[in-house]
């Protein structure tokens, strides 16, 4: 999983990452390719 401070761009890399947000954290999750796995800051 990647921690970057903006997620934004890390979304728009594949066309079914979706932006999560689970306690307080925003997360970017893919249900097809989990390599694209974020989380903010």
């Amino acid at each position: 999983m990647k921690i970057r401070n903006s997620l934004k761009s890390l979304r728009g890399r594949h066309r079914d990452n979706r932006l999560v947000r689970r306690k307080g954290r925003i997360y970017v999750i893919n249900k097809t390719q989990r390599r694209f796995k974020a989380r903010q800051g």
